[in-house]
């Protein structure tokens, strides 16, 4: 019976295990590219050596509890009632020291990598302002003194309308400062590839660094519950070479996108439009 109570606890674990490899980024598992950015190599190391020190412990702990129940049962014609109270020193002092040093040791480096990934001392190569906005995003370049307005497509279903979402462009191999804020609720600028989400808070600046290091087109999104179509704020982000990024800044500069977007450059009629948009998709 304990061998059948084994084998079912491995099937369950291993088809749980398979199950979430195979269900991709987009139900939580990590990307298999440490190099996207300086910092989700560090971040994978510290997200699977907090998994295998979990299931570690997990492994220890249910052996235990199935050794306790195989040798500690109950046998037949036994009528005597087992001994209610029982002290060991030494294991109560070995369970009581080794999961202190355990949280110290995980605590240790997950403060180490907290602070390397949200280190904004180092000088950025460019800056960019992204602003939340119910429901979309708009991205000022400072450096550039040109802007992106975010301008919202219906989400139909169709294929390609994933081309005409809001892309935020970066150039590979260079260290960006983002500073991150709200035009109206709260809102989470996430972009999963990255392994990292800040929120966008109203009155307040929230800062970090980043350096995009693998060309591609990544997908961003909105991480916090901010309406009705809170699902629709998705956006694209375009890591991009050198010469590509300043042609682009050149064609915002072209099409009159110059200055930057405030704050409190908003109109509720944006919100009225974006709406009825999304109402006649959908209907």
């Amino acid at each position: 019976m304990p061998g059948k109570a084994l084998a079912g606890i491995a099937v369950v674990g291993l088809t749980s295990l398979l199950a979430g490899c195979a269900n991709g980024i987009e139900n939580g598992a990590l990307p298999s590219s440490p190099d996207i950015t300086n910092q989700t190599g560090r971040i994978i190391t510290l997200w699977n050596g907090s998994w295998i020190a979990a299931l570690t412990v997990g492994v220890i702990t249910w052996g235990l509890i199935l050794w306790a129940v195989v040798v500690y049962r109950k046998r037949k014609g036994d009528t005597k009632l087992p001994v209610q109270t029982r002290a060991n020193i030494p294991l109560e002092l070995m369970y009581t020291i080794v999961p202190l040093l355990m949280i110290g040791v995980l605590f240790k480096y997950t403060a180490e990598d907290i602070w390397a990934i949200k280190d904004t001392s180092a000088t950025p190569d460019i800056h960019i302002n992204v602003v939340g906005k119910q429901w979309s995003w708009d991205f000022n370049y400072v450096d550039d003194d040109v802007y992106d307005p975010g301008v919202q497509a219906a989400l139909t279903g169709e294929e390609g309308v994933e081309a005409t979402l809001p892309t935020l462009y970066l150039p590979v191999d260079e260290r960006v400062e983002f500073t991150i804020d709200s035009r109206d609720v709260i809102h989470s600028f996430w972009i999963p590839a990255f392994l990292y989400k800040i929120d966008a808070v109203p009155g307040r600046t929230n800062t970090f660094q980043v350096i995009p290091q693998e060309e591609g087109i990544y997908q961003g999104k909105c991480a916090e519950l901010c309406g009705e179509y809170h699902a629709s704020m998705l956006f694209n982000v375009a890591v991009v070479s050198r010469a590509e990024y300043d042609a682009r800044m050149e064609e915002l500069r072209n099409e009159g996108y110059t200055g930057q977007i405030g704050v409190d450059d908003y109109s509720r009629d944006q919100v009225v439009q974006l709406t009825e948009t999304h109402e006649e998709a959908a209907s």
